[in-house]
């Protein structure tokens, strides 16, 4: 499948336009990380683009990801990629993380949402985006309360990255599609 396809798929299923940029922002992070690691970054970046795009039709538990799992399947995207999508749902214990993408998958969700965050609440956005300032709002539990900071922490420490450095990599992959996210710094 290419990229085109993915997207046609995601727009298929999903009109939120918040919903859209974040797998726009997780795609982005793991293409990164498939660089970093010399993986394949057009599997990478599949992963993450597509990792909720049933999540709008079928936002609870186990409808999200498994309706979305069972219309990759039919649309013959491969079991690795279909796993670890079905692999960042912590619910499905059947489908523990077990491989690199796996875990980047897990590792980058939840904190690219909260980098989000993070920025719209910042005239300058992205840009300048300090992984001391996105600890403070972690703490901040009234502050994007909906994200779970449990899995933040967790995911990169199972991915073996240090948090600092997880959070400063995933804003540096953030910044080359920063309008794409809605997120180039306010001008006066």
């Amino acid at each position: 499948m290419s990229r085109t396809d993915d997207l046609a798929l995601l727009r298929e299923y999903t009109d939120s336009e918040s919903l859209i940029k974040h797998m726009l922002a997780v795609e982005a992070a793991m293409r990164a990380y498939a660089r970093l690691f010399g993986e394949d970054e057009d599997k990478w970046g599949t992963v993450g683009l597509l990792h909720d795009f049933d999540y709008q039709r079928w936002p609870d538990p186990p409808d999200h990801p498994l309706q979305g799992a069972a219309i990759l399947k039919e649309r013959g995207y491969s079991d690795e990629i279909i796993y670890a999508i079905k692999s960042h749902a912590d619910y499905l214990t059947d489908c523990p993380r077990v491989s690199k993408l796996d875990k980047t998958l897990y590792a980058c969700d939840e904190l690219c949402g909260f980098i989000t965050a993070c920025a719209l609440v910042r005239p300058p956005r992205l840009e300048g985006l300090a992984p001391a300032s996105v600890k403070k709002k972690l703490k901040a539990l009234n502050f994007a309360a909906s994200i779970h900071r449990e899995d933040i922490t967790s995911g990169a420490a199972d991915l073996g990255v240090d948090l600092d450095g997880h959070i400063a990599f995933c804003v540096a992959a953030m910044q080359p599609i920063a309008a794409d996210l809605g997120l180039l710094p306010l001008t006066e």
